[in-house]
């Protein structure tokens, strides 16, 4: 289903040919993301790729916008902690003018000057427009207490004072350094042809030399926290987590199910008790963050001040019910279909399979196929659920923090001492 060439430089071009509809999807991933910022370079992935947008040598930043919507195509992008991706939707016949397009943004940026002073004012918008959302802000502040000064732990939009002290200097140093060929893969899916593909991406991005390939930071130490930030806010936001999984670790597969059974939908138990029994909260879910080398296990729920404690408690009480117990036979078979039907109707589009083929081999060097993914999810057994839990789910391990009006601190130890820890 899928081929892939690796040009003499070392960029990686990997399509899936897909003859039965009439788009095709692209997107240029790189290697590069705010784990890899240094102390002043702090949310400089982000703003390049915001730049990437700004104006080339041959087409001004309104052309850009214009070339691909003007044949009904997207042209867009998105920047995460560990790589960025510029990507592009079209009809088939009209992909020669998406490799143009997003060649000329990689390779003839222009980095003005003036346009740099002005997209600096556009991101610290954006910061303070994501500093209004606490649903949203806690999540970045909860990293960065618990993995510390690391950089996996910074916001990826980075701060208004490392911003202002961005400049085309430091944006070529960046780009040098980590858009190198070794940290890029194309992905291409759709009505397409490898071999024509690869002629295509050759002649633009078959001899370019930038860097090499990224060499990590040491991997972050989780340190237990407990925080309490004040914001002017109706409700009180809560999270609360561990430290969780990297992308290789034997028990990643068991850790999908048992998020999905904890708070990944509807059916979870957190919702369920939460908030259609309880009616303490609109919002509750938890999520599994998985980087590189390390991950995040979280449980998030907004409700009003004077909840805040039995929310806490009936999370502690639902997750020391699971540590004891594990979950139920027919939790495990709904969940594993779930997933399974999740991830085949996810890929029903062409941009969600470039995304899969662009994604999983530039983080596991490899395309993880769907079928392998179902395969290892099958395997997972009522003993690997219970094991993960006791082995994620330790008492001096948990951290909280809180986020909104003062006077609704929350005591951590007593209310794990109340749901029997």
């Amino acid at each position: 289903m899928y081929k892939k060439t690796l040009l003499s430089n070392g960029v990686r071009i990997i399509t899936e040919e897909i003859d039965h509809v009439r788009s095709a999807a692209i997107g240029i991933w790189v290697g590069a993301g705010s784990r890899d910022e240094a102390e002043g370079f702090e949310g400089i992935s982000h703003f390049i790729e915001h730049m990437f947008f700004k104006g080339t040598e041959h087409r001004s930043a309104r052309a850009l916008a214009e070339s691909l919507e003007a044949v009904g195509g997207q042209l867009n992008a998105f920047t995460t902690k560990e790589y960025t991706c510029y990507y592009a939707k079209i009809l088939d016949e009209d992909l020669d003018l998406a490799i143009d397009v997003l060649s000329d943004m990689f390779f003839c940026s222009l980095f003005d000057d003036k346009e740099i002073e002005k997209e600096k004012n556009v991101v610290i918008e954006e910061i303070k427009m994501y500093e209004d959302s606490p649903d949203e802000l806690i999540h970045d502040v909860f990293s960065e207490h618990v993995w510390n000064d690391h950089p996996l732990g910074k916001p990826i939009l980075g701060t208004e004072e490392s911003i202002r002290s961005l400049s085309r200097e430091k944006i070529m140093q960046f780009l040098t350094q980590h858009y190198a060929p070794d940290n890029v893969v194309i992905s291409v899916a759709g009505r397409i042809n490898h071999e024509d593909v690869v002629a295509k991406l050759s002649s633009q991005f078959g001899s370019f030399v930038r860097g090499g390939r990224r060499v990590l930071e040491e991997t972050p130490v989780g340190h237990t926290i407990a925080h309490y930030q004040k914001k002017d806010t109706e409700q009180m936001h809560i999270l609360m987590g561990v430290p969780g999984l990297g992308q290789d670790d034997e028990d990643i597969y068991a850790m999908h199910i048992f998020n999905n059974v904890l708070g990944g939908g509807l059916s979870s138990r957190l919702f369920q008790e939460i908030r259609e029994q309880r009616g303490l909260a609109y919002s509750v879910y938890s999520y599994h963050a998985t980087y590189v080398d390390t991950g995040l296990f979280a449980i998030y729920a907004g409700t009003s001040p004077k909840n805040t404690q039995e929310v806490v408690t009936c999370i502690l009480e639902e997750l020391m019910g699971m540590k004891e117990k594990g979950i139920s036979a027919e939790e495990l078979r709904r969940t594993k279909a779930q997933i399974k039907g999740s991830l085949y109707l996810g890929l029903e589009a062409v941009s969600s399979r470039m995304s899969r083929l662009g994604k999983t081999e530039l983080t596991y060097n490899r395309v993880l196929s769907p079928e392998e993914v179902v395969e290892k999810l099958e395997k997972v057994t009522l003993e690997d659920i219970v094991r993960l839990i006791g082995r994620l789910w330790q008492k001096d391990r948990i951290s909280i923090m809180t986020l909104g009006p003062a006077g609704n601190d929350v005591n951590l130890p007593m209310l794990l001492k109340k749901a029997n820890w």
